[in-house]
């Protein structure tokens, strides 16, 4: 819908800083110094992927290329050159200097052209997102919001003196580029940080994390149970508690022949040897989630999260919904992994979550005795392991991750003691990284109360409580 409001009345009652101005000031209408372009709406059947003139739509405002061309006749008054200013008219009303080579101003896309040398270009970048941003937070969003030519040329901008507006730019530009550096810098932190993820759980499920328990065991003079034993117990296991109940079907042994070398102690084994893997459970037809919070919750793959389930947005279930899939529960010992969607989320059931029910597109991963459940979910959420889930994707109207493709996953199968003492170790390297990230996105979300701060003194001339000049991240 479209802006029922006066523009002048909504910067009028404002209390946000980006649109107020020093009481020196005038202000000016940006329909008194700039021409207001609207785009054309060029015929969608003349639209390619390769060849032709790219056309600049709404998603491509802030962009520095289109992947849509056009390829019939167009008038030249449309062509958009580098750096000409643009604001997309629907949606969130962004605006952006183009970046990318000459394309075509496509309709719902406007282009601001300064008339005169009256207004600073650059200031008007850091003025005008205030601005729609402010229309745009009162045009209603009961269907797509739009944004008129009519509007954006009545935004009053503030307008100090010519050498004043030379001077705030100035000022500008000298804090932003400090802040921009200190954001790179803070990225480059956050990247890095994920890599460190990634190195930790490669040295992880590669047994260069820990000391290995062939190694521990040679230095201490003692033997051990090796990765083989283990297994070898495991399956013994499994086919006295389940074959004679006619329901246990024992998966076969890995293919190793692509797969690297293992430390000594450690064996090949696939998921399916070591644990049950079962499907969740859609709600049954004409059931409903319950209103209230009630004993029985449903975990959907939008609650799952890095290694945990988010608990703030569960659903939960009727008593007689409950009644009706009861088996498909999931319990603390249990791993999660999500099968459709953001294939290959997991994490073991919190405690707090056992006898919960979970969604069908996930499986759990169950029935697992001697085997820490959180070493098996560090190493499905290695490089190597995300990388076998990926692959094994099935894809119909939507890529799936078929069950028996789960159990055919290889692990790297280490003795008992040492995968606990992998899940110890990781577990500080990742708690140490998730503080680290944390400070991180503190000082990202600090950075831009800077940026807006520094924009806030530029057109009101009041400094925030900080010195900003001097403010370090």
């Amino acid at each position: 819908m479209a802006l029922t409001v006066p523009v002048a009345e909504i910067v009028e009652n404002s209390k946000n800083p980006l649109l107020g101005k020093h009481e020196s000031w005038g202000r000016v209408l940006l329909g008194e110094i700039a021409t207001i372009q609207n785009g054309f709406s060029f015929k969608s059947s003349q639209f390619t992927k390769s060849e032709g003139m790219p056309l600049i739509r709404i998603r491509d405002v802030g962009a520095d290329y289109s992947d849509t061309n056009y390829v019939g006749d167009y008038d030249p008054a449309f062509v958009v050159k580098a750096s000409d200013l643009l604001i997309g008219m629907d949606g969130d009303f962004n605006c952006a200097r183009w970046r990318g080579p000459d394309g075509l101003l496509n309709q719902r896309v406007c282009r601001v052209i300064l008339k005169s040398d009256i207004y600073h270009p650059k200031l008007l970048d850091y003025a005008l997102p205030g601005y729609l941003k402010a229309i745009n937070d009162m045009t209603s969003s009961v269907t797509v919001k739009h944004l008129s030519s009519k509007s954006i040329a009545e935004i009053p901008l503030p307008l100090p003196p010519k050498d004043q507006q030379k001077r705030i730019v100035a000022e500008i530009e000298k804090q932003f580029s400090r802040l921009d550096e200190a954001v790179a810098n803070l990225k480059r932190v956050k990247a890095n940080l994920k890599r460190y993820k990634a190195a930790v759980l490669k040295a992880a499920v590669e047994g260069r994390l820990v000391e290995t328990e062939s190694e521990l065991a040679r230095r201490e003079g003692r033997s051990y149970e090796a990765g083989a034993q283990l297994l070898q117990r495991i399956l013994e296991t499994r086919r006295s508690q389940w074959k004679g109940k006619g329901i246990y079907k024992e998966s076969a042994a890995p293919d190793t022949a692509g797969l690297p070398d293992l430390p000594e102690g450690w064996v090949w084994a696939t998921v399916g040897q070591l644990a049950a893997i079962k499907g969740g459970k859609r709600l049954p037809a004409g059931h409903a989630y319950a209103e209230e919070r009630t004993p029985h919750p449903y975990i959907r793959v939008t609650d799952f999260e890095n290694y945990g389930v988010r608990t703030s947005e569960l659903q939960y279930l009727k008593e007689e919904t409950q009644k009706e899939i009861a088996r498909y529960t999931i319990a603390s010992d249990d791993i999660y992994i999500s099968i459709a969607g953001s294939i290959g989320l997991v994490g073991q059931v919190p405690v707090q979550l056992s006898g919960a029910n979970l969604t069908e597109n996930a499986a759990k991963i169950t029935q697992l005795e001697h085997v820490a459940p959180m070493y098996l979910v560090y190493w499905l959420s290695s490089p190597r392991g995300i990388g076998h889930i990926s692959d094994s994707t099935i894809a119909t109207t939507q890529a799936k991750l078929a069950l028996f493709r789960i159990e055919q996953i290889p692990v790297p199968f280490p003795p008992l003691p040492e995968q606990n003492r992998i899940v110890t170790e990781v577990d500080r390297h990742l708690s140490f990284r998730r503080e680290a990230e944390a400070q991180v996105e503190i000082n990202l979300r600090r950075a831009e109360r800077l940026r807006q701060s520094i924009l806030s003194w530029a057109f009101t001339g009041v400094r925030a409580s900080s010195t900003i000049a001097h403010t370090t991240l």
